[in-house]
């Protein structure tokens, strides 16, 4: 059940019925008629603009379509009013019926929430994608907790999801990985390590020397890097990856589909890719204009191999092979998404840091061509994340030598709290981690008042138990929900009937965050209603006494429950039971 997509077929219905009696001429597009809660809500339910935006292709006056609307609305028992504001937007009002019917919705309706939107469309949503010579950091956590929690809220909407992690493993940190693991290795062996300028000073790498003399022994010690270099870069590379898919399982988060840049060199991948876009007349020979400000690394002053990005929307055309022969980091990026495209996804979702927003326009011109306008690519970019602890920054972890790890962060405040604070910010704006605020146990805490909500609910339902009353979900579906009919409790139920909705808005801007506000809306909702019973006897959800009463009260709030649970498992997070 989807109450405005329902309210906006009867708005359709009622403008065909315009139409068949002549009020409207035929062949009306209602493509931009919207059903939408009204900017003010004392102003009604619902609002409806298909007046004004039919006004004009009808060859007509906005008010006067919008009188002749409103009396068709008016005559269905779900409206009782339809009243026109300003220049011709239509305001609803429903029947106490139509929200009590939503919460029995979300009682027996075991998808109440979830969306035909994706229509099994295959999604690939790439994120994390760190590179594999360390342990994930905390702005990592950031991107890994919103690719996942995109991925999950896709998939409620009707997608065909694909979680997927790049490994960057065939670049320069590679080698600078496998001189930094020899020296641990050295030190596994009773030496002291050199760690030279430019190496990896972090902690994390004593566990991989050690790894690393175990399995060779002293056969590499005092030995060239020509012997030791390329087998254990291929040996360090592993060890990083099983700790990355270690700091990820912290966060509940599990890849579908783990890709390697390595594995595109040297089988003709990236060669394919080019010459699918040389096909179309977009690659060249060419020197670029000097860049303003800070030199790219692929920049050069001489004749290189160009993409013409420009003519997929980017700003400059982009180097793909260096004047030696050699790719550009792009290339292999090219042939990467190159393969996305060849695999059948209808969508491509990268998750990258802010630091690569400069890259943005170019890896959409890619993807468009390579696709030929077909497939879409979203990159969503994730902000800093800024750690607090004692009202000060949090230093960085001697594990990791630079930075604070992923791990540092769940240890502390645990997956579920991270998770969901992660995701109180949109994606784009900077985050203030404080550990001390996010368990705080305070309306101003997020995670704690969401929570809060699912435990005084079940308090009810267990209180409701020991007094004998059936509070299963079957026994609340039968519940004569005419009964809840105060102002307090109708909001609360309007509030659920915005949960599909809601969905479809979230999962059509690639929006997880979305899901956060509206699960902290809604315990409030729930929390207000709690508070109101302190004053009010007859809005107790436990009415002494008086079973039929008690369960479509607890059958209201148990429909919270619901939706909340349901949304926090969007956000990969665990309904708490109870608060100690």
């Amino acid at each position: 059940m989807n109450l405005f997509a329902d309210i906006r077929a009867l708005v359709v219905t009622c403008l065909d019925a315009l139409v068949a009696d002549g009020s409207l001429p035929a062949g009306l597009s209602y493509d931009a008629v919207a059903v939408e809660p009204p900017r003010d809500p004392g102003h009604g339910d619902m609002a409806t603009n298909a007046a004004m935006v039919l006004a004009k292709p009808a060859g007509q006056n906005q008010r006067a379509i919008a009188d002749a609307l409103s009396v068709k609305l008016a005559a269905d028992p779900r409206i009782t009013s339809a009243e026109v504001a300003g220049p011709g937007f239509l305001n609803l009002r429903l029947a106490d019926a139509v929200w009590q019917g939503v919460v029995h919705a979300a009682l027996t309706d075991p998808s109440y929430g979830r969306s035909p939107l994706g229509q099994g469309q295959k999604v690939n949503v790439e994120f994390v994608s760190a590179n594999p010579t360390g342990p994930m950091h905390v702005g990592h956590a950031r991107g890994a907790i919103f690719g996942d929690a995109l991925a999950s809220l896709l998939s409620y909407a009707g997608y065909d999801v694909t979680r997927e992690y790049y490994i960057n493993d065939a670049g320069a940190q590679v080698d600078v990985l496998a001189r930094s693991a020899y020296e641990r290795y050295r030190e596994a062996c009773g030496l002291s390590p050199e760690i030279a300028e430019g190496l990896y000073p972090g902690d994390y790498l004593v566990p991989v020397g050690q790894a690393i003399k175990d399995k060779y022994g002293d056969s590499w010690l005092d030995k060239g890097e020509q012997y030791w270099l390329a087998e254990l870069r291929e040996f360090a590379t592993e060890q990083m990856m099983e700790m990355i898919r270690a700091d990820l399982a912290l966060l509940g988060v599990q890849m579908d589909v783990f890709s390697s840049e390595k594995a595109l060199y040297g089988t003709g991948k990236i060669e394919a890719a080019i010459a699918e876009l040389d096909a179309q007349g977009l690659i060249y020979k060419g020197v670029l204009e000097p860049p303003k400000g800070k030199v790219p690394e692929d920049w050069e002053p001489r004749e290189q191999t160009l993409f013409r990005s420009t003519a997929h929307g980017d700003d400059v055309d982009r180097p793909i092979q260096k004047s030696d022969g050699s790719w550009t980091y792009f290339a292999p990026d090219i042939a990467y998404h190159y393969d996305k495209v060849q695999r059948g996804f209808d969508q491509l979702i990268d998750v990258f840091g802010a630091d690569h927003g400069g890259y943005v326009k170019r890896m959409k011109a890619a993807v468009s061509a390579l696709s030929h306008g077909k497939v879409p690519l979203d990159i969503k970019l994730i902000q800093l994340v800024k750690l607090y602890k004692n009202g000060e920054p949090f230093k960085m972890s001697k594990r990791a030598g630079t930075f604070v790890t992923l791990r540092d962060v769940v240890e502390q405040a645990g997956a579920d709290v991270t998770r969901f604070h992660m995701l109180t910010r949109k994606n784009d704006a900077t985050l203030d981690f404080d550990f001390d605020k996010v368990v705080e146990q305070s309306k101003d805490n997020p995670v704690f008042y969401v929570q809060y909500a699912i435990a005084r609910i079940n308090s009810v339902l267990r209180k409701a138990a020991e007094a004998g009353i059936a509070v299963d979900d079957a026994t609340l579906a039968r519940a004569d929900l005419s009964q809840n009919t105060h102002p307090a409790e109708l909001e609360v139920a309007r509030k659920i009937a915005e949960w599909p909705r809601l969905i479809e808005i979230a999962a059509r801007g690639n929006e997880p965050h979305r899901i956060a506000f509206y699960l902290y809306e809604l315990a409030s909702d729930l929390h207000g209603l709690w508070n109101k019973g302190n004053d009010d006897a007859s809005l107790r959800f436990i009415q002494e006494g008086d079973t039929a009463t008690t369960q479509a009260k607890i059958a209201l709030i148990r429909a919270v429950s619901v939706v909340i649970s349901s949304g926090l498992g969007i956000l990969g997070v665990t309904p708490v039971q109870e608060m100690r």
